[in-house]
């Protein structure tokens, strides 16, 4: 089911509408080819290319009709591939201090507009006005035919109980459009955007999500079919919980357009793995790593057995340390034996390190994961922190061959290291750099697929 319907001319004389073409400059058009071109879907990337042509068309029409009035697109819906993806609309375009939502067709025969149920219903991406564009393809024009503001189409929808379509789209009266465009120039330079409120974003989108978490695991996947459309696969609720959270958005868009190549490739298989992580990277509680600098180890870390160690990695001064107790001890040497073959090879761990171990029981497998962290400026001067993770066994025992350990943050899987059986390792180590805002997810599988994923490290001075 496509999400427009053809938009005609009424009995009421929409020919009075002002006929304003705006002649489309081929470097645009040319443009909106390349962000269509990266659309999986056919019948969506059509609807990204006109998309497209309605926002150029719309730039230039307010460039030539109010240029001191700031246009900023970066962050619409159409120039972001993941939302292009799903979205049939031009959502999130701030025009001075208003957002609209550009809505294109390609003709103009029906009496009623579709607008998308996000658009709408939610408020990441929810409009002070909503335009309606009709591109000319053949001609290479776009014509600006009417808009509705966002407090008469919520008394409108109000009055009548408009409910949505099965495909998540508003089908609205063209009638409640207003034809004076110039009208919409008017509120842009006098209006306050307080005369028109927008809906406040929820703050327990995270709740939201993990009540949706295992059901998303499962119906995620089936829309590897690049024809396959989110209202398809997913109730409202389901949709509004992947709509909200990008991540997840550019998770279906890769899974989508790995579905033009190989059926059984590599890295369709690394996606559908990676969703677990990707789910509880977003709505897992964080262990906050940088409280260790301070030697202090927060509630989650402490209810999951987190021990922290002593601030020194010189094995000499073990002995010396009569205040530790013999279990504290001696994890601590381990690990700083640890340390110093890691140093041996490269390494460079500053004296300002903290760490922490935990004993882990997976199945009858008795193992040790230990976590080092300490913060750096990148090049650039980005504040940044790095997490060490090294995976051992716990004394008089051994790791079995082909236990992984694999970490992920919410880009996808960074790095997977695996205990093979000619390796003279006994464990296994990651190190990893992000900014603070990053989070970090490890995983342990066994050999015979039993797997254990941590609580995401954080960084949060």
């Amino acid at each position: 089911m496509t999400y427009y319907s053809n938009l005609a001319a009424l009995d009421f004389d929409f020919e009075a509408f002002p006929v304003e073409a705006i002649a489309l400059e081929s470097a645009n058009i040319e443009r909106a080819i390349q962000i269509s071109s990266a659309i999986p879907n056919e019948s969506q990337q059509w609807q990204t290319y006109l998309n497209a042509l309605a926002l150029f068309g719309f730039e230039q029409w307010l460039d030539e009709r109010a240029s001191d009035i700031p246009l900023e697109s970066a962050k619409s819906t159409v120039l972001q591939p993941q939302y292009a993806n799903v979205f049939p609309a031009v959502a999130n375009l701030n025009v001075g201090s208003f957002k609209l939502c550009l809505i294109a067709t390609g003709s103009f025969y029906d009496e009623e507009v579709i607008i998308p149920q996000p658009a709408i219903d939610l408020p990441e991406f929810a409009a002070h006005f909503y335009v309606l564009i009709e591109i000319q393809e053949e001609f290479e024009q776009a014509i600006i035919r009417g808009f509705l503001r966002r407090d008469r189409l919520n008394s409108q929808c109000d009055s009548l109980n408009l409910q949505p379509n099965s495909d998540w789209t508003y089908s609205v009266p063209l009638a409640w459009f207003d034809s004076e465009i110039d009208r919409l120039l008017l509120y842009l330079r006098c209006l306050e955007p307080g005369a028109i409120l927008l809906p406040e974003i929820a703050s327990d989108r995270v709740t939201a999500l993990s009540t949706v978490q295992a059901e998303l695991e499962t119906l995620l996947p089936l829309l590897q079919s690049r024809e396959t459309a989110l209202w398809q696969v997913l109730n409202w609720q389901q949709g509004a919980a992947v709509l909200t959270n990008p991540e997840l958005l550019e998770w279906v868009y890769q899974l989508q357009i790995e579905a033009i190549g190989d059926e059984a490739s590599e890295t369709k298989n690394e996606l559908r793995n990676y969703l677990s992580d990707l789910l509880n990277l977003l709505t897992q509680r964080t262990v906050n790593v940088a409280r260790w600098l301070q030697d202090q180890i927060d509630e989650l870390a402490q209810g999951i057995s987190w021990v922290l160690m002593p601030p020194t990695f010189v094995p000499a001064t073990v002995s010396m340390r009569s205040t530790q107790s013999l279990e504290a001890v001696l994890p601590t040497a381990e690990f700083e034996e640890i340390i110093r073959q890691l140093a041996q090879t490269g390494m460079e761990i500053p004296t300002t390190a903290r760490g922490a171990y935990q004993d882990i029981g997976l199945a009858d497998i008795q193992a040790r994961l230990y976590a080092l962290t300490w913060p750096f400026l990148s090049p650039e001067d980005t504040p940044e922190w790095t997490l060490l993770l090294v995976l051992g066994p716990t004394p008089d025992s051994a790791l079995p061959h082909g236990i992984r350990l694999r970490v992920s943050d919410q880009s996808g899987v960074l790095v997977q290291r695996i205990l093979n059986r000619n390796s003279m390792d006994t464990y296994l180590y990651v190190l990893i750099a992000g900014r603070w805002d990053e989070k970090f997810l490890a995983t342990i599988t066994l050999p015979n697929g039993t797997t254990l994923t941590l609580p995401p490290f954080a960084f949060r001075p």
